[in-house]
């Protein structure tokens, strides 16, 4: 046998077991892809890798393509996948050179176990704004595009071939020396002393929780605002992109808010919103009143269609980003980092 051949059959079962404990290598990146349409409307869910390895991470992405005029609501952050870990999380914006409105979400997810599991349904709402059509169904608030759930499984990293057997069974102890005490005085011990700090370690539980999901409101919507501004800055002269605009701005501050102060209202006109959020006591007046300015303002551009100024609109987004950086964590007004005290509400919107 020459050299060669040697090479060649020592390397095969090295190439064996990696084929064995590395199933994912074998089954590609292919793509799990859903669309469905609804008017103006079209939305694609796409999950990859279509079958993942038990710890590998998962992208879910969820596109939404609307024709010019029509108001897109994606899903609410982790909608229908608390099933599942959400590692990272990337909201966008934009207009594609027909005009359009593509707004899409992309999620990294962790899958808890392999086996067979389903991505559920996920519902995408819109109001049409576009002449001559109407702009909700009847008796309700917006149009509802739902799409089709998306079965897949996830791959162990143990073949279904292996033993369960991993070591042949020990044979019978031997007796042992002499008798050992009882067990029962220890385990007395050991369990009034959890006893004893339980209600310390679930008050510090709690703490962590509450600062866990101060801090996730803040990250969500400081990526949601920064992935609207990175989009193109409207201005007085595209009065036809300003109503989109400030819906997804005033939009990012009311989710951060509800998810901040579990002020669970998204479906309350401003003026309920703003009832709930004055009974709040983490906001200070100071921050009440600059809220209850910014959102007023905010109607008058989306429901009266007044076209603000460029001073008016950069004032907005600075409002945006100074309520959320202030109120991030449990910290009063007159404290809080570059919070200048004579500030005043948001730039007047103009006719």
């Amino acid at each position: 046998m020459d050299a060669s051949a040697r090479l060649r059959r020592a390397s095969l079962p090295v190439l064996l077991g990696l084929a064995i404990l590395s199933p994912g290598l074998a089954l590609g990146s292919e793509a799990r892809e859903v669309s469905a349409r609804l008017g103006p409307v079209t939305a694609t869910v796409t999950l990859e890798p279509e079958a993942p390895v038990i710890g590998d991470p998962m992208k879910l992405t969820i596109v939404a393509v609307a024709e010019e005029g029509v108001e897109v609501l994606m899903p609410e952050f982790g909608e229908a996948l608390d099933r599942f870990s959400i590692v990272d999380f990337v909201p966008r914006e934009s207009v594609d050179p027909e005009g359009r409105t593509v707004l899409s979400q992309r999620y990294t997810l962790q899958a808890p176990a392999s086996g067979e599991h389903t991505l559920p349904s996920l519902l995408i709402e819109f109001v049409d704004r576009r002449p001559g059509h109407d702009p909700t169904p009847e008796d309700q608030d917006a149009y509802e595009l739902l799409t089709d759930p998306i079965d897949f499984a996830v791959q162990s990293v143990v073949p279904d071939s292996a033993t369960a057997d991993l070591s042949p069974p020990m044979g019978k102890l031997g007796a042992l020396g002499g008798r050992a005490g009882s067990p029962w005085p220890i385990a007395l011990v050991v369990g009034l002393a959890l006893l004893a700090g339980a209600p310390f370690a679930y008050r510090a539980w709690l703490g962590y929780r509450e600062r866990r999901d101060i801090r996730s409101a803040y990250e969500i919507a400081r990526g949601e605002l920064d992935a609207l501004l990175a989009g193109p800055r409207p201005g007085p002269e595209t009065s036809e992109r300003i109503d989109a605009f400030f819906v997804a701005l005033s939009g990012i501050v009311r989710r951060y808010l509800e998810r901040r102060f579990a002020l669970r209202a998204p479906e309350l006109t401003t003026e309920r919103f703003l009832e709930f959020v004055s009974a709040s006591p983490d906001l200070t007046e100071a921050h009440q009143e600059l809220l209850r300015d910014f959102l007023r303002q905010s109607d008058l551009v989306k429901f009266a269609h007044v076209v603000p100024s460029r001073e008016a609109i950069e004032e907005a987004i600075t409002f945006a980003g100074r309520f959320l950086d202030e109120t991030r964590d449990d910290v009063p007004a007159s404290t809080a980092p570059d919070a200048p005290a004579d500030a005043g509400a948001p730039g007047t919107v103009e006719a």
